[in-house]
């Protein structure tokens, strides 16, 4: 006969119900990096994703880095657009303003490029966590 205290075996725990803060928690902080914490009362963490992630972006800019757009060519330049796109309200005003135009035409350039897209890999991550904080799973 099995002991009950050692077959014990961890439940599913039942799915929370959507808040409010799970869902404008991550959306704020895609569009500006960090704001998803900040909204949180998460102050530093905030700021240092906030500068973290700006500082990356404009450095990559300084450095005449290319801004992916979305296209259905290569691969490369797809996955450069969604790196890119995860930078949010960053990458929408570099478009607007239509800076990182340019063609790459030197390897600080490139080291830009990689620069902007690191940048929004980055938030992406940081928006994850952002949603896990508002769904209580992580301090």
């Amino acid at each position: 006969m099995a002991n009950p205290t050692i077959a014990k075996t961890k439940m599913a725990e039942p799915a929370q119900p959507a808040s409010m803060m799970s869902v404008i928690a991550p959306a704020v902080g895609w569009l500006i990096p960090g704001a998803g914490h900040i909204i949180q009362k998460r102050w530093i963490r905030g700021l240092l994703l906030l500068v973290s992630i700006g500082t990356l972006f404009v450095l990559g800019l300084m450095m005449q880095g290319h801004i992916y757009k979305a296209n259905g060519g290569d691969i490369l330049d797809i996955l450069g657009f969604i790196g890119d796109l995860g930078a949010g309200g960053l990458y929408i005003t570099t478009l607007t303003m239509n800076w990182g135009q340019g063609a790459i035409a030197f390897a600080i350039a490139d080291y830009g490029t990689k620069f902007m897209i690191v940048a929004g890999l980055l938030n992406f991550i940081a928006v994850a966590d952002a949603y896990h904080i508002a769904i209580g799973k992580k301090q």
